[in-house]
């Protein structure tokens, strides 16, 4: 597999750039979206670790009474990005981000049980697809969920060997500053995905460019041959 290449020859960097339409406004997921990530990080932390971030993050509302089950617009992407920063917080950075990875990877089933059917995900006919084809239709599908149910924007562009999933507001470094990436979220749930679609093949996923370090996206590089 070609390296990827610098991080400084990706599209969208911009060492000035905080990566917001404009500083004031607020986006936000669904409350279903949040519920799913609550529900991911207890997965990987258990009940008592989830309460202790959710407290280290100012969001004791939601112990014990996650966000119901609806499509409502209300769960800030502040709220997930005081997520990720309590977990960089408990953990360390690099623990936390670890940790993170993780809780992407537990969110990706969840995501697929509650929005995969209307973009086609759980059809048999997407299951016999070549892989070549379930790769390409599954990660514009799945970017679609969040294009079409989120304010969170994601564009995809296909690079020959590569794919590169363009995050053009992203919840999990919102409002963020950081010297390295900090979306590993997003990492593990793409990670995830892939291993889903692939019939249980691992594809590298790193990334590249982080609005938080002040590029003009978050842009996650997808390898399209399979480390396994």
């Amino acid at each position: 597999m070609d390296n990827p290449g610098s991080i400084d020859d990706l599209p969208g960097k911009s060492a000035n750039h905080t990566g917001m339409d404009n500083p004031a406004n607020n986006y936000f997921y669904p409350d279903r979206m949040g519920r799913i990530i609550l529900m991911g990080t207890e997965e990987i932390l258990g009940r008592n670790g989830v309460n202790a971030v959710l407290n280290l993050a100012g969001l004791p509302e939601f112990i014990d009474h996650y966000p119901a089950n609806q499509q409502n617009l209300n769960f800030s992407f502040e709220k997930v990005s005081r997520l990720q920063g309590a977990l960089e917080d408990f953990y360390g950075p690099h623990g936390g981000r670890g940790v993170a990875l993780r809780i992407g990877r537990a969110s990706f089933q969840h995501i697929l049980r509650e929005f995969g059917a209307p973009f086609g995900l759980t059809d048999l006919a997407f299951r016999l697809l070549p892989l070549k084809s379930k790769l390409k239709i599954g990660t514009s599908a799945l970017a679609d969920i969040f294009n079409n149910y989120t304010d969170q924007r994601v564009r995809l562009e296909d690079k020959g060997k590569l794919i590169l999933w363009e995050i053009e507001r992203c919840p999990i470094c919102w409002q963020r500053h950081s010297e390295n990436p900090a979306c590993q979220m997003a990492v593990g749930l793409l990670q995830e995905g892939l291993h889903w679609m692939s019939g249980g093949k691992f594809y590298n996923v790193e990334e590249g460019n982080c609005i938080a370090r002040g590029d003009l996206t978050c842009t996650l590089i997808i390898e399209k041959v399979p480390m396994v």
